[in-house]
């Protein structure tokens, strides 16, 4: 797989976040780090279009907004306890 050397502009406090990435242990260099970041970037995405697309292929709803609404908070107090 052939690479590209890219040039980055970093704020101190950002780089001071990526130094302490790596001196965790969960990343060897700098370079591992951002390489994590864009897959996780591409991951989410491409996840964010699939549901894009199944909305759409899905068709309309028979309920009313205020029922989408309703049943979308009954589902976040579900699960935020």
């Amino acid at each position: 797989m052939a690479t590209v050397r890219k040039t980055i502009t970093l704020t101190d406090a950002q780089d001071n976040w990526i130094k302490a990435q790596v001196a965790s242990g969960d990343y060897t260099n700098d370079s591992e780090y951002f390489r994590d970041l864009i897959r996780r970037d591409q991951a989410k995405a491409s996840a964010l279009r699939a549901a894009i697309d199944e909305g759409l292929s899905s068709g309309r709803d028979s309920r009313s907004l205020n029922d989408i609404w309703a049943a979308a908070e009954a589902r976040y107090r579900t699960s935020n306890g």
